[in-house]
């Protein structure tokens, strides 16, 4: 009798070894059977990124309160802008400077930093919303602003143009065409980086 139910004993658990393993390599890994959601970000993506025209920047704040979540993401997004912004414009101020055959001229150096400095604080406050999002928590303690700033490349090289045209230490020596000219490459390089 033990001759005869070993060999149906030895089948069974190997048929249930076999048809167990099986079923575990069929199924697929997704992101929706690990537990992930998909997140949605107001005021980011590609109609929110610095182009060859404009300056723009995105950011996100969150707070209990609904206007210090507006308050953190503008500060944010301001600095952001100020960086790209301070960026370009010393970039040009040095082409500008050797272009002018004024080299590593220090008084000429200071100028166009104070002139840097002058153009991105006033920039600053011409800049204007493009989008603006905000949503609060399920449980209703948490807001989070969403927020997009552009500002215009143009009105940043005209604010330029004006404080190199009152500047009486570089004024003769000041040329807009090339000075056009190299704020539009600047702003092309900084587009694709």
């Amino acid at each position: 009798m033990k001759n005869k139910l070993f060999p149906l004993v030895v089948f069974a658990i190997g048929a249930g070894l076999l048809t167990g393993c099986k079923g575990k390599k069929d199924a697929v890994s997704t992101p929706e059977n690990r537990g992930e959601r998909e997140v949605v970000e107001y005021c980011f993506g590609d109609d929110y990124i610095s182009d060859d025209d404009h300056f723009r920047a995105s950011a996100t704040g969150t707070s209990e309160r609904r206007e210090v979540a507006r308050s953190i993401a503008r500060r944010l997004a301001e600095s952001d802008l100020a960086a790209s912004l301070k960026t370009v414009v010393e970039v040009v101020a040095e082409n500008q400077a050797t272009q002018m055959g004024f080299g590593s001229n220090d008084e000429v150096t200071t100028v166009f930093n104070e002139l840097t400095r002058s153009i991105v604080n006033e920039a600053l406050v011409g800049t204007k919303p493009i989008c603006e999002k905000l949503t609060v928590s399920a449980d209703g303690n948490k807001f989070t602003a969403y927020l997009a700033l552009e500002l215009s490349g143009a009105d940043i090289a005209n604010r330029y143009v004006e404080g190199l045209k009152n500047e009486e230490r570089i004024r003769a020596d000041y040329n807009y065409d090339q000075f056009k000219q190299t704020f539009d490459e600047v702003m092309s390089t900084y587009r694709k980086q």
